[in-house]
C-alpha cells in the first residue's frame, strides 16, 4: 500500500477531550512524525496539528478515531510520497 504523509488538524472546543485526544495520538505514536499545539484562550479553544506518515487506510482510521470524539472537529489532508 502507498505511503502517505498527512496534515491532521485538530479543534479541540471541550478541554475534557483532551485526555481522549492524547490517548488517540499515543495509541498511533508509530506514525506521528510531530504535532504542535496552540491554545487559544481568549476562544477557550485549542488547535493542535498532527504531521503523520502511514499508509492511507491507517491515516483515515487515526483520523476517524479522533473525529469521533466530543467536542473535537477534525480535518485531514494528505498527500503520497
Amino acid at each position: 500500500m502507498e505511503e502517505k504523509v498527512a496534515i491532521i488538524g485538530l479543534f479541540v472546543h471541550d478541554i475534557k477531550a483532551a485526555e481522549k485526544v492524547n490517548e488517540e495520538l499515543h495509541k498511533n505514536a508509530d506514525c506521528v512524525i510531530g504535532r504542535m499545539g496552540i491554545p487559544y484562550r481568549e476562544h477557550n479553544l485549542n488547535i493542535i496539528s498532527v504531521i503523520v506518515q502511514g499508509s492511507g487506510d491507517k491515516i483515515s482510521a487515526l483520523s476517524g478515531n479522533l473525529g469521533r470524539i466530543e467536542g473535537v472537529t477534525v480535518k485531514t489532508m494528505q498527500t503520497p510520497v
